[in-house]
């Protein structure tokens, strides 16, 4: 017997290390396990409690003024409403609708934060007549003399990875948005402790009685893990570390903190190469209305699409979306949350989703190039991609739309007379303040390329020729709009021998011309004789004054525009003629504050006066010509005769490059039209860049070019031709304007008209 129990005995010994080995990797296995947690613990309350998001920067354009006398179009308030999203109808109830009849509107506006404090939203009515408001009325809501529609958002300052959100509280979602949520998603979520088997079962069992998924198992929770932590695949180890974080994530923070993640995070659709989370945004995205101002079926919508964005998208696919927002009412109702009448009242209503999502990615690639490139004065591109911010631009949107449409549609036609594509760019200002109001960089303005508003420099010709002027005219001893000029053939011979011969476009000269007839008709031969009478020097340095920043070559050609500017560049310079001789840097952002509304930057205008402002309006004048008989009268087949205006045509050797710059009462615009190839065209600054021009102007409500006369200068009939005083009246005679002392001193008889013949006769007898 003792030998038997000893074999027994012995046959056990084998199987204890075997169960040391095993113990050994459950104890290792626990430790690796354990060290796992205490990693996603840290990854769970380091994000959580640290900057969750990165927020993008949003850019708005200007807010649309209403008063009586505002200059704006029918089409062109039509088209702002659209752009936010206001729903047209027969009598608007809600803000964001408006009803229109002819000319008439009423309009419910929406309430909006602006730099200045919050505005409330108002019903208001006007009529337009003539390109302007009339009849302005508050109807509902504090009363003002000046409304103003909230502004467009034209686009944002995105994080690489491209995801959009406006964060919101809990405190701001509207009344019953947690019981839509909760009743559809999470029914358990304040019971359980980040996940939920008994959810899982029912949900399982609702979707084998549906016959389709209606319900998930996942908890908020776990939802908000998922988004937030972790990829989508579909894995177990991912699926355990959902669990595993999940539980951590109950363990730290409070429910009310989870749920504020989850409706900042959560995925609900997409806007071009923009991902749009949260139901902040998502209300905009869908809605076009602030989170907390949503109804119950707007709600219900919401959290209907979170199942699938593109599935159950409600503009592509409105019946799918209509059915998944009614379950979201139905199991509501079943929950108590809502009664049986309130839910087939939300079940009956429309989606009431805008045609046009109220936020959209960058529409105007060119014109928020130019934005982001003023905003790297003063802010780091990490802090606008990630902060929040607010933007506050000048941008117009109808007089952007107005620039895009004629850049598109004159170049359509400008192509059939060329062998290649031209291209062309376009930017306006406010002639007063040198806000950027428009900006195209290209015949596709949709497209984010090349910018060559900005970053095409291209010599300009004779638009030049305003600065050579008015470098003379700033010298009354020597120089006035009657001064007689040379304008022959010469040649300058350089040092090294080179020799150089300007000529006229036409290729003829006009013998001897009055220095205001040399500008109106862009006259080389002339122009550049006064800029060697002057001093190559002294016209830079006028450049300089009005705020030219690059360096160009003090050449001789320098007269002719052989310098290289971009259309940027070159309204810049414009603005200084079209203010009186302002330096006035052109703008594109007004303000920018936090996404609180706390504001950060005020852009304020800022001018100072460089150029003499009597020489600055003799320029003036003699561009007005340019457009009365010069080689700018062709801009009138596109715009009315009364409408005061004043520019001035540029051309490059073979039309290489077509420009025009010129101004009304309201607005400055530069438009360019060239081959990127740097190729010939048969253009000339006439016959491309000023129909563009005149095109946009001629779409545009806006008041005429009435100069203020300086009071240093006097205004005199003039015979031009011979320099000489004459008579009013006199058929030869033109009123112009002189800086005091400078007028001429000889006088003629009036002998181009009956009554002049008439007083020589009577001078002569008697």
């Amino acid at each position: 017997m003792r030998r038997m129990k000893k074999a027994r005995s012995s046959k056990k010994s084998p199987s204890h290390p075997w169960r040391r080995l095993i113990w050994q990797l459950v104890i290792v296995a626990l430790i690796i396990l354990a060290g796992w947690v205490v990693y996603l613990d840290a990854v769970v309350t380091s994000k959580f409690e640290g900057r969750r998001w990165e927020v993008p920067s949003r850019v708005f354009a200007r807010p649309l003024e209403i008063y009586d006398g505002a200059p704006i179009s029918v089409d062109s308030l039509r088209y702002e409403l659209d752009r936010l999203g206001y729903e047209p109808v027969r009598l608007p109830s809600e803000p964001g609708s408006y009803s229109r009849s002819g000319g008439r509107f009423t309009i419910y506006t929406r309430a909006f934060r602006f730099p200045d404090g919050e505005q409330p939203a108002r019903q208001i009515s006007l009529t337009i007549n003539g390109d302007r408001v009339q009849a302005f009325q508050v109807r509902k809501g504090p009363t003002t003399r000046v409304m103003r529609l909230e502004p467009v958002q034209v686009g944002g300052i995105y994080p690489s990875h491209g995801e959009d959100r406006v964060l919101v509280s809990l405190d701001e979602a509207p009344a019953l948005f947690r019981e839509a949520l909760l009743s559809t998603e999470d029914e358990d979520f304040f019971d359980h402790w980040g996940i939920a088997p008994l959810s899982i079962l029912r949900a399982l069992w609702a979707n084998i009685q549906a016959g389709h998924v209606v319900q998930g198992g996942s908890t908020l929770t776990q939802q908000l893990v998922k988004n937030f932590y972790l990829t989508r695949d579909q894995t177990l180890v991912r699926k355990a570390n959902e669990a595993i974080m999940a539980l951590l994530l109950e363990a730290h923070y409070e429910k009310n903190d989870i749920l504020e993640t989850y409706l900042n995070e959560v995925y609900l659709g997409q806007a071009g190469s923009r991902a749009i989370h949260g139901f902040g945004l998502g209300s905009q995205f869908y809605f076009g209305e602030s989170f907390r101002r949503l109804d119950l079926h707007e709600v219900a919508l919401l959290v209907a699409v979170i199942k699938g964005p593109s599935y159950f998208d409600p503009r592509r696919h409105p019946e799918r979306a209509r059915e998944r927002r009614n379950l979201v009412i139905r199991l509501m109702e079943q929950a108590g949350h809502i009664s049986r009448e309130r839910a087939d009242q939300a079940q009956a209503r429309s989606l009431d989703v805008v045609d046009r999502p109220s936020f959209t990615g960058a529409e105007y690639p060119a014109y928020l190039d130019l934005v982001q490139r003023h905003l790297s004065r003063d802010y780091r591109q990490e802090d606008l991609q990630s902060e929040g911010l607010r933007i506050f631009t000048t941008l117009n949107p109808a007089i952007q739309r107005s620039a895009e449409n004629a850049v598109a549609e004159r170049l359509a036609r400008l192509n059939d007379r060329s062998e290649k594509t031209l291209e062309s760019a376009v930017v306006v200002t406010s002639r007063d303040s040198g806000e950027v109001v428009a900006l195209v960089g290209g015949r596709e303005s949709q497209y984010d390329g090349f910018n060559r508003a900005v970053d095409a420099r291209r010599p300009i010709g004779s638009l030049m020729k305003p600065f050579v002027f008015l470098s003379a005219l700033s010298r009354p001893e020597d120089y006035t709009l009657v001064t007689p000029l040379k304008d022959r053939p010469f040649a300058l011979v350089f040092d090294n021998g080179r020799e150089w011969k300007p000529e006229n476009y036409s290729g003829e000269a006009h013998g001897e011309v009055p220095l205001h007839r040399a500008l109106s008709h862009s006259y080389n031969l002339a122009s550049v004789r006064l800029g060697l009478g002057v001093g190559v020097p002294a016209v830079r340095n006028t450049l300089d004054k009005l705020g030219l920043a690059r360096d160009i070559p003090t050449y001789p050609s320098m007269l002719l525009g052989a310098a290289s500017l971009s259309p940027v560049e070159v309204a810049s310079l414009y603005q200084g003629i079209a203010t009186g001789g302002f330096n006035t840097p052109l703008r594109t952002i007004r303000e920018v504050t936090t996404a609180g509304g706390e504001s950060l930057s005020r852009y304020g205008l800022e001018v100072k006066q460089v150029v003499d402002p009597a020489a600055v309006h003799l320029v003036q004048y003699a561009m007005q010509e340019v457009m009365q008989e010069g080689t700018g009268k062709s801009a009138y087949r596109y715009l009315p005769r009364e409408l005061g205006l004043a520019g001035k045509t540029g051309t490059t050797n073979d039309g290489r490059d077509s420009w025009f710059a010129g101004f009304s009462g309201d607005l400055l615009a530069v438009s360019w039209v060239g081959r990127d190839d740097n190729g010939p065209t048969p253009l000339t600054g006439a016959t491309g860049a000023l129909p563009v021009w005149a095109d946009l102007m001629s779409r545009i409500p806006q008041n005429s070019f009435s100069p203020v006369v300086p009071a240093e200068v006097n205004y005199h009939w003039v015979d031009s031709d011979k320099a000489a005083l004459t008579e009013e009246g006199c058929g030869e005679g033109r009123y112009m304007p002189f800086i005091a002392g400078s007028e001429p001193t000889d006088r003629v008889a009036c002998s181009g008209s009956l009554g002049g013949q008439i007083r020589n006769w009577l001078r002569s007898v008697f």
